[in-house]
């Protein structure tokens, strides 16, 4: 059984101009978990293998990717590290429209 990635299916979709503006509107919420979903793609590695590395269980990933809660910087740490990736936080400034 061939399993379709969640990344995969994204990519295909935002070529919808609906999906793409859609999703576009709510990158402020998502940001987080897509920095995460992408982490792992670029690393290579599933849910489970990201739990093991961070010796947590897959469902506490899944949690974690799927925006249910606010993770602490701790955790993000972790998660970078399981991912060979380098966490940097970055306070950017709120754009006004006029």
């Amino acid at each position: 059984m061939k399993r379709t990635r969640v990344d995969d299916l994204h990519k295909k979709w935002l070529k919808s101009p609906e999906y793409k503006r859609e999703y576009e509107a709510l990158d402020e919420e998502f940001s987080l978990t897509a920095a995460l979903i992408d982490a792992r793609s670029r690393a290579g590695l599933t849910q489970e293998e990201v739990a093991k590395l961070m010796k947590t269980t897959q469902a506490v990933i899944a949690r974690l990717e799927g925006g249910g809660s606010m993770p602490s910087t701790r955790t993000l740490e972790k998660y970078a590290k399981a991912t060979g990736s380098k966490l940097r936080i970055v306070f950017e400034p709120e754009v006004v429209n006029s």
